[in-house]
């Protein structure tokens, strides 16, 4: 996509598309925190990105509780490290790196007139179901609907940079187990799956949304925070 200097449509463009996105960066908005690059080999020009809420102490340590009783079923199922569980509300993919600074910015302009709330974090799940899972998750109870607010606000402003509109409906989760290709067990996963539906992990206080960059090891993804920006709400 052709940048305009600023790294914007050129004028005339009346078509928004995904951009591979670009940014030259500038002044940030006078209430950011300086977006913080990752660490880079001098031959990356991108970084793959996400925005997520921190999920509390007393979460994690539940998703290890849950994550222990599913591995006993010895089911082939990659399951996350407890200290790798964000509440993803936005993944960005690879970005540019001239686009991080305004990435973060606008992020952090959206969570401005939001106002700090709570979810409860429940249920053991998996898409598309128990009989044939793909994804194992532990549910997110937004009753409220403010944490659904909360990604419609931020997809909404970065929609307005470019990037593109979620199509399918938010639903809140964290991903804690992707199912092997072939993966033996299912049947004890589905069982281990429906004794823990109404598993309860905790609460989360969601007063902050933060900006991660993801990087793939081999041992695991290394998840680093460009940005945080506060619900500065009343």
């Amino acid at each position: 996509m052709k940048r305009a200097g600023s790294g914007r449509l050129a004028a005339g463009s009346e078509k928004k598309t995904k951009r591979a996105p670009g940014f030259i960066p500038g002044s940030l908005a006078a209430n950011s925190n300086a977006a913080r690059l990752p660490r880079i080999t001098s031959m990356q020009k991108t970084v793959r990105t996400f925005v997520a809420v921190e999920i509390s102490t007393e979460v994690r340590a539940g998703a290890g509780r849950l994550i222990g009783r599913l591995e006993a079923t010895g089911a082939g199922v990659r399951w996350v490290k407890p200290e790798h569980l964000h509440l993803t509300l936005k993944f960005l993919g690879e970005v540019d790196l001239r686009d991080v600074p305004e990435v973060c910015a606008v992020v952090t302009q959206a969570t401005t007139t939001v106002p700090p709330f709570s979810v409860r974090v429940a249920g053991a799940g998996a898409f598309p179901d128990f009989s044939r899972p793909r994804t194992v998750w532990l549910g997110v109870e937004d009753e409220t609907g403010e944490l659904a607010a909360l990604h419609e606000q931020i997809d909404k402003a970065l929609g307005g940079i470019g990037f593109r509109r979620e199509q399918r409906r938010f639903r809140p989760h964290l991903t804690i187990g992707r199912v092997r290709s072939g993966g033996r067990g299912l049947a004890a996963l589905a069982e281990a799956l429906e004794k823990n539906r109404d598993f309860a992990a905790g609460v989360v206080d969601v007063d902050e949304v933060v900006v991660f960059s993801s990087e793939l090891e081999r041992g695991g993804p290394i998840h680093e925070p460009l940005a945080t920006a506060e619900l500065a709400g009343q």
